[in-house]
């Protein structure tokens, strides 16, 4: 049925005089003050910026630290697409398709340094480097085409302009562009290219986005060559906040700072017997949240306000890759579409197929898993214990693979009383499920921090006891405390399920289909 022409015109809305709200897709933008679009972060002086208009330090600190070789101050580089082989675990033994995976992935040219193996660390990394960038600082990111163009890098989480967004088919397809946007959260996010995306992030084509407080890596610079815009370091540790000289939640002083990250444990039943009361805990407006006067009147609101410090950071990245997938559709341009008349709409994707007529996108069956980026060593339907410090040298993240911050982890190993800081990705296409046994306090879910107001004030954290299933789906992020008041050792479970299944249990009540299981050890001494 079609309905005949009305005849009625309906004119568009003119943005005369209203740039300001359209700054996006004007240039030069006319907002004033400057939006973070386009400003010349080059200009701008390192400490005490003017207020609201700072820099993304973490690329200086790391290059004075010896961990990176910008090519310009405060910008993060990457390239994609990276084609790269990587052994399967098992060699494509015992019935396995295949003993090589394919993947597409990010890379930094500029990172310095080997990893245990000899491998540099500029090359292609799974995951890829994480990034981490102070609230309220420009982020700058060079991006360039290392395989067959256009990509884009999608900014998973974040509000920024449609042109900085990355969602190719909404926003703009590339070579090569420097992305420029403001975080205005502190939390746990993700970056991975959104150019043909059912493939290419299945294929690893992310990374982790974290988002310190304020003045997190702003503390470890001491000055700045007005030359080369490179910054030297004082003793404070890489990430580490401004020094508390007084000591702040209730904590003795800190001179070197602390990490910190986001939450409100301003609520009542979020301790336990085997929790304690987690400490250090700064809070602020209960209105307007962190605008919230400087106790030391060094900026204009306190940068630690409705934020808790933690000792130990652990990197959870969960996923699982089809070795089917990967055998048949590992060209670059296998299953990009044949274009249709409107771009986006009408593309014919089963017109360009890929090896040998593949085109089974609709038909994942995961027979690997990852949990960042070390393989869980069993078969579909088995388990699999991971031994301490495994995977990794000392069971560490490398700071060139962490925006320059040493100490975080995989598995979880602290000390009494040490509070532990879980960030975890459900980077899996299937839904994971996670259960601990230490009771926890989830203080963030993809990236608000419960309670904090004034946009997240009417939800508050969680204490989740121990045994109690945590369920989140692809792409979901979370955030949790643990900390233990005796030693304990133990393993935090994570099972792969597969959401098509009938039976699926999401309380853990029952098997459903169950995938795969994982255990991350825990060490508390």
């Amino acid at each position: 049925m079609s309905l005949p022409k009305s005849g009625i015109i309906i004119p568009r809305q003119s943005v005369v005089n209203s740039e300001g709200l359209w700054t996006k897709m004007f240039d030069p933008p006319t907002d004033d003050p400057p939006t973070p679009d386009r400003l010349d972060l080059t200009n701008l002086p390192a400490i005490n910026p003017p207020w609201g208009v700072k820099p993304n330090p973490v690329p200086s600190v790391m290059a004075a630290a010896g961990y990176l070789t910008p090519l310009a101050p405060f910008t993060v580089h990457r390239t994609l697409m990276h084609g790269m082989t990587i052994d399967t675990w098992d060699k494509g033994l015992v019935g396995q398709i295949v003993s090589k995976l394919n993947f597409f992935l990010f890379q930094d040219d500029d990172l310095v340094g080997k990893d245990a193996q000899g491998n540099n660390f500029k090359g292609p990394q799974f995951p890829a480097p994480a990034v981490r960038v102070p609230r309220g600082a420009i982020f700058h990111c060079f991006t360039a085409a290392g395989g067959p163009p256009p990509h884009t890098i999608h900014w998973h989480g974040i509000e920024p302009t449609p042109m900085n967004d990355g969602v190719g088919h909404c926003s703009m397809e590339l070579g090569s562009y420097t992305y420029q946007w403001q975080p205005n959260f502190i939390g746990t996010y993700f970056y991975h290219c959104h150019r043909n995306t059912m493939q290419h992030f299945e294929f690893g084509l992310y990374g982790l986005m974290l988002f310190d407080p304020p003045d997190a890596f702003f503390a470890s610079i001491a000055t700045l060559d007005p030359g080369t815009g490179i910054a030297t370091l004082n003793s404070i540790p890489i990430g580490h906040g401004r020094p508390e000289p007084n000591g702040e939640g209730g904590l003795p002083a800190a001179p070197l700072g602390r990490f910190r990250t986001a939450a409100n444990l301003n609520f009542s039943g979020l301790d336990s017997p085997s929790l304690g009361t987690i400490p250090g805990f700064v809070g602020g407006d209960p209105i307007q949240g962190v605008a919230t006067p400087d106790p030391q009147g060094l900026v204009q609101f306190d940068p630690h306000a409705f934020t808790v410090p933690y000792d130990v950071e652990c990197l959870w990245v969960l996923d699982d890759r089809d070795s089917v997938w990967s055998e048949m559709g590992s060209g670059a341009r296998d299953t990009f579409p044949q274009f249709g008349t409107i771009p986006g709409v009408n593309d014919q994707f089963n017109l360009n197929p890929g090896a040998r007529g593949f085109f089974n996108f609709n038909d994942f069956n995961a027979d690997y898993w990852f949990i960042t980026g070390v393989p869980v060593r069993a078969h579909k339907g088995g388990s699999y214990a991971f031994p301490p410090d495994s995977g990794l040298p000392g069971g560490l993240i490398p700071p060139q693979l962490n925006s320059g911050v040493s100490g975080s982890r995989i598995d979880i190993k602290a000390s009494v009383g040490q509070t532990v800081f879980i960030r975890c990705l459900d980077a899996a296409y299937n839904w994971t499920r996670v259960t601990f046994p230490l009771d926890v306090v989830i203080i963030e879910w993809d990236g608000r921090a419960l309670g904090v107001p004034p946009l997240n004030r009417y939800t508050r954290p969680i204490l989740v006891k121990a045994g109690t299933p945590i369920t989140h789906s692809t792409a979901r992020r979370w955030g949790a405390l643990l900390r233990s008041t005796a030693p304990f050792t133990g393993d935090a479970k994570v099972e792969f399920l597969d959401q098509r299944s009938n039976n699926l249990s999401l309380s853990g009540t029952g098997s459903g289909d169950l995938l795969m299981t994982a255990f991350i050890p825990i060490h508390i001494n």
